[in-house]
């Protein structure tokens, strides 16, 4: 299944709504996309809701890790919001929750950003 992203604006948070799979290609591809147009758009609090997301790969998995440390690197903040259960297994197997901040829904991910949303 294609991945789907669509932004909407929380507050000074953009929120990015994922529904599909996170995978080498066309998936990590659609993330990495969303990812360069909000940092260049001069978005640093990012929020990644993937309550929509059934499977990620390595791949996914990279350019996850890719997307977090492009908004580290720009002076922003990732976090991950509503993991599915396949989805929160694979970052727990991979020990990717000593990396990302994630948050079980989206209302405690985005009081946790600097300065509040």
């Amino acid at each position: 299944m294609k991945l789907l992203a669509t932004c909407r604006d929380a507050g000074d948070v953009a929120v990015v709504d994922f529904t599909g799979q996170i995978t080498l290609g066309e998936g990590s591809a659609a993330l990495r996309k969303m990812t360069k147009e909000l940092l260049a758009g001069g978005k640093r609090k990012i929020l990644f809701n993937l309550s929509e997301v059934d499977y990620i790969d390595s791949g996914g998995l990279g350019e996850l890790v890719a997307a977090y440390t492009a908004a580290q690197n720009a002076g922003g903040e990732l976090k991950l919001t509503n993991l599915t259960t396949r989805v929160r297994g694979i970052i727990q197997i991979t020990r990717l929750f000593t990396v990302f901040d994630v948050h079980p829904d989206e209302r405690s991910a985005l009081s946790k950003f600097r300065g509040t949303a």
